[in-house]
């Protein structure tokens, strides 16, 4: 993972350089390993990088051979072995697992990301045309935003943040995942079109529980590709849980296998081993011999009591760390420069996930795994409880996986990426994807009068209970244990202190005259109106607003306005708003 900036076609692009590489180092955090930029025509691309496949020789912007065309990426693409072998005659510079874009766009045109297995913003230069193409991974795990000005409605700019933007750029979107940019055409057009994007067409595929277990194995072990030391994001909950039982036993295995000789540092008449998945699909490197955890929370949050007990079981390093409620109200303003919004479920979830990070970040970690996308997936959060059919579960099942972009990948992604650290999330592989929401939604249903609780079929998945000889993948107590949102976990006091602290911060006379400027998009909460304020103050462009999504519970179904998991009625220790 990476930081990328680029403008294209820029009236004075040399005396723009300067400006461009300041506006750059505004999201250097991303990328705090080296910086790099090229200037062809009237274009500029820049990149700040963050290592981790390629380590000593994948520099960006990458220039293809013959220098006609230049590529600067966020991100990590799983298949590259592949593609270099269907490019056998491209004359690779590196060993970078981004550098096979070149030659997938040399070969399918703005078709390349089609063939591209990873999570990717990339923006693409093609020097002999004067075109400009750009991309975004499917679900939208890499962050990328797209602006235009209104004095030069010619140029226009691609960044990782938003930040980058806003000093020049009037017409700001957030870009748009499982799309591609084409200069040629100036336009955005859909290169992600799996059948499930119909919400409307309800799938009548009944489940197979080896399916998903097997395709989320796979999908794990992609994402170990790495040259750097790796861990797991260890809530305690199921889904990082599961990715970090999976890991572990897929780091065990490939250092089992690991044969130094082949290694980039072997020999020079040795072919150099390349970090990713080989042709029968397994791990080709690892980097520790243990699998490494990491958990936050409050002192004795239930997420660390729970974590603990996983850590246990498969056998992981475990780094606990707690943090204060001080400590987290006093990060809040960095969290919103980070994460560029002032939804109320994103702040609450991001603050640990923003300390946690640096604090890996400080252990000598480059890349973790995490959980994010699961719940979307299998209808995990506690208010699906109250979908009214199965037609309506899949529905709304459906808009939170394509509202990720805006919502758990963002902060997922700029959550860590704060710190130079990358997280990649097994749940959004594309083929897991592809099989988990084509399931028939009544698969899926809570039930708890059949003792069908949330995310039933992922944790019947998982359980060996009548498999003797498979090893069990977690404990019991662990895999039945009961939704708790991240926010939630850490402590139900981190929420608590929030609405507390908003309750003295913003008077009621404050609450009654909301901004002009708000339009429709009017808080409903102090704690709400609170991260706003915060929000215009860091992002006072008009535009800036515009690429913020926020969201609340189904008020339709009878959801609680709080989004808190503690406001739903099935919830252990419910509440009332």
């Amino acid at each position: 993972m990476c930081g990328i900036f680029a403008t294209f076609r820029h009236e004075d692009v040399q005396a723009f350089k300067p400006k461009a590489l300041q506006l750059s180092k505004r999201i250097r955090h991303r990328g705090p390993d080296w910086s790099g930029n090229i200037i062809k025509n009237s274009t500029i691309l820049t990149h700040e990088r963050l290592a981790i496949v390629g380590v000593d020789s994948g520099a960006q912007p990458i220039e293809s051979p013959c220098g006609d065309y230049i590529l600067t990426v966020n991100g990590e693409i799983y298949n590259h072995i592949q593609l270099r072998e269907e490019c056998p005659d491209y004359g690779f510079k590196s060993l970078s697992d981004c550098e096979p874009i070149i030659p997938m766009y040399l070969k399918y045109d703005i078709d390349a990301p089609k063939h591209l297995d990873g999570f990717f913003a990339w923006v693409l230069y093609d020097a002999k045309k004067d075109r400009i193409v750009a991309a975004r991974d499917p679900i939208g795990i890499t962050t990328m935003y797209m602006g235009r000005s209104s004095i030069s409605p010619k140029t226009v700019y691609f960044a990782s943040e938003l930040k980058c933007l806003t000093d020049d750029c009037d017409d700001i979107i957030a870009f748009p995942p499982g799309h591609v940019y084409d200069s040629e055409t100036d336009k955005i057009t859909r290169y992600f079109t799996p059948n499930w994007l119909d919400e409307s067409k309800v799938p009548t595929t009944p489940v197979d529980l080896m399916t998903i277990r097997h395709t989320l194995e796979k999908a794990v072990r992609k994402r170990l590709m790495a040259e750097v030391p790796y861990g797991v994001l260890l809530s305690g909950g199921l889904d990082s849980s599961l990715i970090a039982s999976i890991a572990a036993r897929e780091t065990e295995k490939a250092n089992k296998d690991y044969d130094p000789s082949t290694s980039v540092e072997g020999d020079d008449d040795k072919k150099p081993q390349l970090a990713g998945i080989d042709d029968d699909g397994n791990l080709v490197s690892a980097t520790w011999s243990k699998l490494h955890s990491f958990a936050i929370g409050l002192p004795g949050a239930p997420d660390l009591k729970a974590a603990r007990k996983v850590a246990k079981f498969i056998g992981s390093i475990h780094h606990e760390h707690t943090f204060t409620l001080e400590e987290g109200l006093d990060a809040l303003d960095d969290v919103i420069y980070h994460l560029e919004t002032y939804d109320v479920t994103t702040i609450r979830a991001s603050t640990p996930m923003f300390l946690l990070s640096r604090k890996i970040k400080a252990q000598g970690v480059k890349m973790v795994l995490s959980g994010e996308g699961s719940d979307e997936i299998f209808g995990g959060y506690l208010y699906f409880a109250a979908a009214p059919s199965a037609a309506e579960f899949h529905v709304e099942s459906v808009k939170r996986v394509k509202n990720l972009h805006l919502a758990d990948c963002l902060r997922a992604n700029k959550s860590t990426m704060a710190w130079g650290l990358e997280a990649r999330v097994p749940f959004l592989d594309v083929d897991f994807l592809q099989y988990c929401m084509n399931i028939d939604p009544n698969d899926k249903l809570i039930k708890p009068s059949e003792g069908k609780i949330e995310k039933y079929i992922l944790r019947k998945a998982f359980d060996t209970t009548d498999e003797p000889e498979t090893k069990p993948y977690l404990p019991d107590e662990i895999l039945w244990r009961q939704k708790e949102q991240f926010s939630d976990g850490v402590g139900y006091s981190w929420i608590d202190g929030l609405k507390d602290t908003a309750e003295r911060v913003i008077s009621d006379e404050m609450f009654a005259a909301p901004k002009a400027h708000w339009g429709a998009d009017i808080p409903t909460t102090k704690e709400a109106y609170w991260y706003r304020l915060k929000f215009d103050a860091l992002f006072p462009q008009a535009t800036a607003a515009a690429t913020v999504m926020r969201w609340v519970p189904k008020a339709d179904w009878g959801c609680a306005e709080d989004p808190s998991g503690r406001f739903a009625k099935i919830h252990e220790k419910h509440v009332d708003a």
